[in-house]
């Protein structure tokens, strides 16, 4: 069997990935908190499709846990895909530090903790793939966001280096920036129909470019030019605005 991990099953980019790859013959793994929410969602795959798929639970923020987690797993995954996502409250965050420690624990150091220990096996394997959704909201800080936009962008620049670590010893290392996605976490929202990706269609991405052996991506991928100009923004002047 040729297993995958996905991290943070629950969220729907993480469900829409994780049929993307059954679909291309793969067995899964799915962690998450509360593992048996998954249950239905695993049977209805395992009934469509005939594949293994196994539910682990994990806690990203238990940090203690994680790698008697990943020696537990009956076999080591071919690759593994961090979904793991907490927007949080910006307004609370700025002034409970519990609540901008939750953002930045949950988006950065919980997957960096996961992903040191499967990096060290996937280095003495010499084969493998680490994939991590960051969002375009670690390209640039904003008002509105930028606890979140902070704990992605210190996730992105982790996988540079990680991309940098393991090139050597033929591990891939993809960056996925998603901008907006219609999902549970931005229902309420109202989201310009042109820019918003379904889940769907960031599975397929994801899929397309790990398979390519891509190093960042942007879904849809006009965010990597909507982003480009955001950047190129003077601070002086960026710092005024309300975007």
């Amino acid at each position: 069997m040729s297993y995958i991990l996905i991290i943070g099953a629950k969220s729907d980019i993480a469900k829409a990935t994780a049929r993307e790859y059954i679909k291309h013959g793969y067995d899964l793994y799915l962690a998450a908190r509360d593992v048996n929410e998954l249950e239905e969602f695993a049977k209805d795959v395992i009934t469509r499709t005939q594949k293994t798929v196994k539910l682990v639970e994990i806690d990203i923020l238990n940090y203690d846990s994680h790698q008697a987690f990943y020696d537990n797993l009956e076999e080591k995954p071919l690759g593994v895909i961090s979904a793991v996502g907490y927007l949080g409250v910006q307004e609370k965050a700025q002034s409970d530090f519990s609540e901008a420690k939750k953002i930045i624990d949950t988006n950065f150091t919980g997957v960096v903790s996961l992903f040191n220990i499967i990096a060290d096996d996937f280095e003495k394997r010499r084969s493998g793939f680490i994939v991590a959704i960051s969002s375009v909201a670690g390209d640039r800080g904003r008002k509105s966001n930028y606890i979140y936009g902070s704990a992605k962008a210190a996730l992105a620049t982790y996988l540079s280096g990680l991309r940098n670590r393991l090139y050597d010893a033929q591990v891939q290392v993809l960056t996925v920036k998603p901008g907006f996605v219609a999902t549970k976490m931005t229902e309420g929202m109202d989201l310009p129909e042109k820019l918003t990706a379904q889940p769907e269609e960031v599975a397929e991405d994801i899929y397309r470019a790990q398979q390519k052996d891509k190093n960042v991506i942007y879904t849809k991928w006009i965010w990597r030019y909507v982003m480009m100009v955001i950047k190129m923004i003077p601070e002086w002047k960026f710092k005024k605005m309300s975007i």
